[in-house]
């Protein structure tokens, strides 16, 4: 149970904007941040009064726990522009509810519904002219939490920061990519951490990713641990795969991240009479589907990218080219997700949030 808190924010304008800096038809996802930014503070059993303020670099202690015991967990969410002037999130309700369960996993306080809505649309009326109108561009949002008390004794720590940065951005892995299946790394365990948003969880795959850099491929699509016989997230993202005109993909469990883009795009999928199975995907059953000439599309799914498509994967010796596709399911999805998402096409799941 989330305790009801004041709606109250204490608000400090920046004196200048920055944007005027900004060349937004070429900008790199992640490097340049908006004007403001939203903290809030937990102290004595509680989350204090919320604060947006200048974009900022912030003052913590080297012992503050976050950096020995990994307490930190985030999320990433987006805002889009119709050509009205209107900003809208899509499914921020499930943004909210994901980061309080990786919260949970990590022994981190819940953060207040009302704290978390009313700072966001705050922020983003602040900064709503770094939200660019048009396909592809976005207003790219990164809440998180990192446990700031200053002790280095292993437990849960007595205080937190919640923090929401913003960061303009344009279409994301625009071409597609070479995987690698992966056979020796693991980005999760059973009974771990790989079904949240925890800050480890990527940093612990770098690593292998940059072998798999080493031999061509920009991404892996990871195995489960105790085998690396089934195929269930890429890189980031959630994983897809299309054998014929059918699409599979793997279920949720404790080692894979529930998507918002996924369970879009599952939702979509029914919407448009494609047969979608939500099953354990082999890697044996891919690579016998890409010889016999089946395998059809692999598409990643995640907020950043939307929708990626691979061009080829490997695995052991064995390298499979894909065909390239006219009406692909990939194009297909992302087309659809990104309509609705900027007010180009009819919402009838109410997906969309306008900011007011």
């Amino acid at each position: 149970m989330v305790t009801n808190y004041t709606e109250e924010i204490v608000i400090e304008k920046a004196q200048n904007t920055k944007i005027t800096d900004v060349d937004f038809a070429n900008i790199a996802f992640g490097r340049v941040f908006t004007d403001h930014m939203f903290t809030c503070d937990f102290e004595d059993g509680k989350w204090q009064i919320p604060k947006i303020t200048p974009y900022q670099a912030m003052s913590i202690e080297p012992s503050a726990r976050v950096f020995h015991y990994g307490q930190a967990v985030f999320e990433g969410m987006k805002a889009y522009k119709d050509a009205d002037d209107n900003v809208f999130l899509f499914r921020p309700d499930q943004n909210f509810a994901r980061i309080n369960k990786s919260a949970a996993r990590l022994a981190i306080p819940e953060f207040p519904e009302n704290y978390f809505f009313k700072g966001l649309e705050t922020l983003l009326n602040l900064d709503k002219n770094w939200i660019k109108s048009g396909l592809g561009n976005s207003l790219y949002i990164r809440p998180f939490v990192i446990a700031t008390e200053p002790a280095i004794s292993a437990s849960p720590a007595a205080t937190y920061r919640f923090i929401i940065i913003c960061s303009p951005a344009k279409a994301y892995y625009n071409q597609p990519v070479r995987v690698l299946f992966a056979r020796k790394y693991s980005r999760s365990a059973d009974g771990g951490v790989g079904f949240v948003k925890a800050a480890g969880n990527y940093a612990a795959q770098f690593y292998p990713t940059s072998l798999a850099q080493q031999k061509g491929f920009q991404q892996i699509i990871w195995t489960d641990a105790s085998t690396h016989k089934n195929l269930e997230e890429a890189g980031t993202m959630n994983i897809f795969f299309r054998i014929n005109d059918k699409l599979i993909t793997a279920p949720n469990n404790d080692r894979i991240l529930d998507g918002v883009t996924r369970k879009s795009v599952i939702q979509l999928a029914a919407d448009l009479n494609i047969d979608c199975e939500v099953r354990p995907v082999s890697v044996h059953e891919i690579k016998t589907a890409a010889k016999e000439g089946d395998l059809k599309e692999i598409f990643g799914a995640g907020t950043a990218a939307v929708i990626s498509p691979v061009s080829a994967f490997g695995h052991a010796d064995d390298v499979f080219d894909l065909p390239q596709l006219d009406n692909s399911y990939a194009m297909l999805f992302k087309e659809k997700l990104m309509h609705i998402q900027h007010n180009l096409a009819e919402d009838k799941h109410g997906w969309r949030y306008e900011v007011k």
